[in-house]
Parts: C-alpha cells; structure tokens; sequence
C-alpha cells in the first residue's frame, strides 16, 4: 500500500513537521469547509466526549471515520514495550481515520480528546457510501486515508515488534507477511535495547530465533503467519451466515480486479486468501508494461490501490483465510442454486458464484538440498528487503519469463553481478522485448543461456554459501561462492481444493473454462467464457486454462467475469408471477 503514490513518508506526521513538504501534509490532513461537513453529516451521528475520553484505542475496533466539530484530539502510537510516540494533533475540521477504517479493523493508534470534544462519527458502511456518493470529497477523503495509512507503516506504528537478526529467516519471512499484507511492525535489535535483550533471555530464544512483541503485550516465539495474523487482529472469526452474490477464492491481481467490479456493480463480495494480497505479482519490483503507468509501478503499489479500491466499493476481505474445499452440492437447485467454500478453520461461505482465482504456487527446480536453503539464501521474490541483503555482493537468478527479467533489473541496481540462468539459448521466446533491451543495456547482468542449476553448498544454520551451474553444451560445471539465490521458474496451479467437486482441468491442473469443456455441464448447459463446467463457479488468472499469465491479463479476465457473473444470477433469478 506504500504506492499511494510511491513516495515514502517519515513517522513525524505533526502539522508543523518539515517532513514530507506542506503539500503532502496538506494531503494528509485536510481541513473541510463548513459546506463539507453538512454534506458529511448525512452520513453519520454527532457525538461528545469528555476530557480525557478515548474517542479510539490501538488494537480494538475502530468505530469509523470522526469529523471533529469542536476540541483537540492527539493521536499516539504505543508498542507492546510500552514506548508511547505522539503522532499529530488535530482540531475542529480535521478528521481522524485512516484507511483500516474502511473495512472496521482494529485502530493502529490511540485517540484521546485533550478537552471536551464534539465530533461527526461515520461508521464504516457509511463512510463507504460516502466516499461512492461524494466523489470529489470521496477522492481527498481517500487519498488521506491511504497516505496515513503508508506514513503508519514507515514509524511501524502499533505494529508488533519483531526482535531478533535482522537476517535470520525468520525474521524475512515475518517481515514478508507483514509487508505484503500492508500492516505496520517495528525490528529491535536486541544488542541496542535493554528491554529486548532481557525479552530474549526470558524466552531462551536461540542466536537466529525471533521473539515477536504483539501491541496487546503478548509475546510470541517463532510464530507462523497465522499466529502473527491473529495477535494483530487480522483474522475474522466470525461465523459468516449470509448468502454472498460472489465469493473470490485468491486476493491477487485478477481475484482484486473481480471484487472491485463486481463490489461496484452492487453485488455483496467477499475475497478470501490465505497470505496476502497482490498475489505473485505482488512480489513484481516494478511492473512497465501495463496500461496506464508508463514510469512503472510496483507489483505491491498496484495490489495495495487495487485492495483499497475494494474495500471502498464495499467488498469483504478475510486474509488470512484459507479455502480447502468447494461444495457443489446445490449447484443446480435451480432459483435456490449456491456453492459453499470451505475454510480451513470449519467455517463455510455460502455463495451464489464463486470466482477462482487462486492463482499458482511457485515452482521449485529439482535440486538435492533445495528446501534446506528456503529463506536462508533462496528466495522465490525480489523486494527491497532481499535487496538489502544482495548489496555488493553476486547473485543468481533462474528464468526467463518477465517476472525474472524485472527482478534481474532490479537486483542489478544493488548487486554486483547478477547472474541469469536459462536453459534456453536465449530470452527471445518468453520475455517482452523491453525487458531484453535493458537487460542487455545493464553491464552487471551476465546471461547464461543453455545453463542449469547444478548443485547447492552451505550447511542449514548458516545458509547457503555456494553454488554450482552446468553448461549444457559443453557440460562443463562452475562453481561460485553465491549467497543469493533467486528462482523465477513459474508455477503450479493452485487448484487441489476443487478436487471433490467436478470441476475440469487439464493435464497440467488448470480450471477448463468456456467452449473448452462445453458439453461436459450435462444437460445442455452452456457455461460462459470463463465459467467452469460447474454452473455457477468462474476462473480467471493463473489458475486458468490457456490465461496468457499476464498482470494485465488477470485483471481484464476479473473484470470480464463480473459481466458474465450477471447474467448467470439473472438467469438463475426466480420468474416474477
């Protein structure tokens, strides 16, 4: 979500603050009229709180956006060691709100009247109707919430505190999580903080463990993504009854593109994953080629506009939330028609459509001693956190395909050589022509055609300390002493939890959709483009049979979807007497 437009923004987030330009704090807080307030106030209740009142408490669930009428409120942040930051002070026309607030997530700071306060409150479902009904106050409203949310990210404001190396694997693998998901966090080095330091003692974590601070004061050992996600309030456990018009299994870029058009369409959507949003082109360092973006954008930038957009149309998100299973029990009752998508907590989601949207898993080379170096040295992405740890050093990558040639570009700004393995005599048959142009034009970027991956050197405590490749033309192997190994070798298709259910692949797994498997429905039915043989359920993306595995591609299938989702409730829509 750091791409609200790509600038980053220091943790001084105060009105007299040199940080960021007068422009940008000007965005970040603006002041409304009196005009603009009544035509808020439609939209939400007045309330009053006493001095010294919390109008909103880190970790709890925020009541929704304030507008203040009258009084002083400070904003603080708090981590779970008890540090507490003030952030800024706002006053009659400012509101307080970022953008968690959207979907009524629990608030990232504290919120405390320092004098009798009178305030507009617009709950969530309200202040997304507002932002739909009031589209030039709607977009300034918007972009601050984003903005605040991005400047909460860079002071990891609430966020847990995450102690330990700053290159063990698991602390790039939290770190991981938490990026990817948009949430705040802090890392303490426990050499500089006394109270880190007797944190890790406390808890006999080992030289490469992490100890995680949750902002409720709770600590954890080597969490998994799970755990992290529920001592930050991420997981909805709620028992979801209701009977949803779509239900997107995979929050990447074509499952994102489906919510927003469908969620704006007037259709109730709920999209389900079990990492992060963004998907594997989440992972993309810059993405030049798509539509709209000609400097480039990040995959992360792209994916966190997408996921807000989403959620101002309305649409749910349950990340992380895991589907297992597809029941198509129902799925040809007629008008009473619906599929239910099993979680792997028990729940189920009742839909009327669902979307698949699940993409692929990364592939792995079969190479001896592979998984034993998985975040200790091999990496399946290329962000800057990877960056940092390549800076003057060689690296290898494995791939051809565009994914691998934007990473390779981008890893050549910090590495010294990067090294691009391809069993093809070249990059013609696979990559976008720019993407060789400048591969090409950057001298540290060596091209190894007709090479593989032979070998892997290094011991598990310490990571991976070498690596060998092997020339098939001349079979001749070179060893190097690389740390830094990066796989784009495609992927897999995420489609076992279907299994049960009917719906056609092909010899590879991927969803058959469309003329591909007409007939195959039974009784005449004649599914859509890119509806499956089981009425009612859609793929798109990678997930897909003959997708052109495109970012641009995935979000034109999204949105081709939700028109074809249309028609299909229409015709399944019980007859008016």
């Amino acid at each position: 979500m750091s791409a609200a437009d790509d600038v980053p923004i220091h943790a001084d987030l105060s009105p007299g603050s040199a940080s960021g330009g007068n422009n940008r704090r000007h965005q970040m807080f603006p002041v409304l009229s009196d005009t603009e307030i009544a035509r808020i106030s439609r939209f939400g209740s007045v309330r009053r709180y006493a001095r010294g009142e919390r109008l909103f408490t880190s970790g709890e669930v925020g009541p929704g956006m304030f507008v203040l009428l009258a009084g002083v409120v400070s904003v603080t942040h708090r981590d779970g060691l008890g540090h507490v930051l003030p952030l800024v002070r706002q006053g009659p026309g400012e509101f307080l709100a970022e953008v968690g607030q959207l979907s009524g997530r629990p608030a990232l700071v504290d919120g405390t009247a320092e004098e009798a306060v009178e305030a507009l409150l617009v709950p969530p479902g309200q202040l997304r109707a507002l932002l739909v009904a009031e589209a030039e106050l709607g977009e300034r409203i918007t972009r601050a919430l984003i903005l605040r949310r991005v400047s909460l990210i860079e002071s990891g404001a609430n966020g847990p505190v995450l102690i330990g190396p700053s290159t063990a694997p698991d602390m790039l693998r939290l770190q991981a999580f938490l990026r990817r998901n948009g949430q705040p966090y802090q890392m303490v080095c426990a050499r500089k903080d006394a109270d880190a330091a007797a944190l890790i003692a406390q808890y006999g974590a080992a030289a490469d463990e992490v100890v995680v601070v949750c902002p409720d004061g709770s600590v954890l050992l080597n969490p998994g993504e799970d755990a992290l996600a529920r001592c930050i309030g991420m997981v909805d456990t709620a028992e979801r009854d209701e009977l949803f018009d779509v239900v997107v299994v995979g929050a990447g870029p074509a499952g994102l593109a489906t919510a927003v058009y469908a969620a704006s369409e007037g259709l109730s959507v709920v999209v389900l994953d079990c990492r992060a949003y963004g998907g594997q082109a989440g992972a993309s360092a810059r993405i030049e080629n798509y539509l709209g973006f000609p400097t480039g954008i990040s995959g992360q930038a792209l994916a966190g506009r997408a996921f807000v957009q989403a959620q101002k149309f309305g649409a749910e998100m349950l990340i992380p939330a895991q589907a297992v299973g597809l029941d198509c029990s129902r799925a040809k009752d007629g008008p009473a028609a619906e599929l239910q998508v099993k979680l792997a907590d028990g729940r189920r989601l009742r839909a009327r459509s669902v979307v698949v949207a699940s993409g692929a898993r990364y592939r792995r080379p079969a190479v001896p001693r592979l998984a034993e170096f998985e975040g200790r040295g091999v990496w399946y992405w290329a962000s800057a956190v990877e960056a940092r740890l390549c800076a003057q050093a060689e690296v290898a990558l494995i791939g051809g395909g565009n994914s691998a040639g934007q990473a390779a570009v981008f890893l050549a700004q910090h590495a010294v050589a990067v090294h691009m393995l391809v069993r093809s005599p070249g990059l013609a048959a696979s990559m976008s022509r720019y993407l060789i142009d400048r591969i090409e034009a950057t001298p540290n970027i060596h091209l190894r055609p007709h090479t593989e991956l032979s070998r892997l050197d290094g011991c598990t405590a310490e990571g991976l300390e070498g690596l060998a490749w092997r020339d098939h033309r001349s079979g001749a192997e070179e060893a190097r002493r690389i740390r830094h190994l990066f796989l784009f070798v495609g992927a897999d298709p995420e489609a076992a939890w279907l299994q049960g259910c009917g719906v056609a692949v092909d010899a590879h797994g991927f969803v058959r959709t469309g003329q591909a498997i007409e007939g195959e429905a039974g009784d005449g039915y004649r599914p859509a483009a890119l509806e499956s043989n089981v009425p009612g359920v859609f793929a798109v993306g990678d997930v897909r049979s003959g997708s052109v595995k495109r970012v641009g591609g995935a979000i034109g299938e999204g949105a081709a979807a939700v028109a074809m989702i249309h028609q299909f409730l229409a015709a399944r829509a019980p007859v008016a007497a």
